[in-house]
């Protein structure tokens, strides 16, 4: 299916690896251009690799997102090289890599990376970006939000309430930007097997008591089937194939909108 991205110029912020990664490699096969904001000093090595395994255009730089002066220099280094930006996806988060269950296990001085990283990283590249995206009074904003964000997961407090402002934030943003003929909706993903999943459920799996523990693997893998209708993972291709029709003007006229890829596991009606 064309989702008519060609030539469009695209940022992906934690464009480097997991859910990001995936979505960087999606629209390059839509012959989109992707400039790759990330955290990774490999970040321009791998937009070569990438624009030279696609045939396409792929550019990157190193961004760290709780910096408002970095993300700043970004979108400097964005505007060097184009006039204006057609859209954004924002993928770059952290977990707090502690165990809730109940959220007293942790000290309040545990939330501040979080805060920092999943809510003001949002904030930065939301001033920095958009108006790059406002030039041209058309555009999308999809930001990677969570099923913990809907739910209150005791699992990681710091983490599922800044899923819940993002969440929020993405709603202000599309009440704001709509005049502007700009949309911008939020994905959630599920259980998907990424580094930042396991760094949250290794902590979980690390608590249970010293007779019921087994392999991560065998912990996650039961969880899945019990607690997700479809009874499986879901995969960074499951998530990307969303953000990038959200991008798409076959999602013309979707706005605000939580959207969950999640196998079911959070229903609402």
């Amino acid at each position: 299916m064309d989702l008519k991205l060609a030539g469009m110029k695209v940022i992906v912020v934690g464009g480097a690896s997991g859910i990001g990664l995936a979505t960087t490699k999606l629209l390059l096969e839509e012959k989109a251009t992707v400039i790759i904001w990330d955290i990774r000093p490999d970040t321009e090595s791998i937009a070569s690799q990438l624009a030279g395994e696609s045939n396409g255009e792929c550019s990157g730089c190193q961004c760290d997102v709780a910096s408002e002066e970095s993300v700043q220099r970004a979108g400097a280094w964005t505007r060097e090289r184009v006039e204006y930006v057609d859209h954004l996806v924002h993928c770059a988060a952290v977990g707090s890599g502690k165990f809730g269950f109940p959220f007293s296990n942790l000290q309040p001085q545990d939330w501040l990376k979080n805060l920092q990283i999943n809510i003001m990283g949002m904030v930065h590249v939301a001033h920095t970006a958009v108006p790059l995206i406002r030039k041209h009074q058309y555009g999308g904003l999809v930001f990677l939000g969570s099923v913990a964000g809907q739910i209150g997961s005791q699992t990681d407090p710091p983490y599922s309430a800044c899923k819940a402002a993002n969440i929020n934030f993405a709603q202000c943003l599309a009440k704001d930007l709509a005049p502007d003929g700009i949309r911008v909706n939020t994905v959630n993903p599920g259980m998907v097997q990424t580094p930042l999943n396991r760094s949250v459920w290794q902590a979980w799996c690390d608590a249970q008591p010293e007779e019921q523990k087994r392999s991560y693997e065998e912990w996650a893998g039961e969880k899945v089937s019990r607690v997700v209708p479809l009874a499986r993972w879901q995969t960074v291709d499951d998530i990307a194939n969303m953000i990038v029709f959200l991008l798409s003007p076959r999602a013309g006229n979707v706005t605000g909108q939580t959207i969950n890829v999640d196998g079911g596991f959070v229903m609402h009606w």
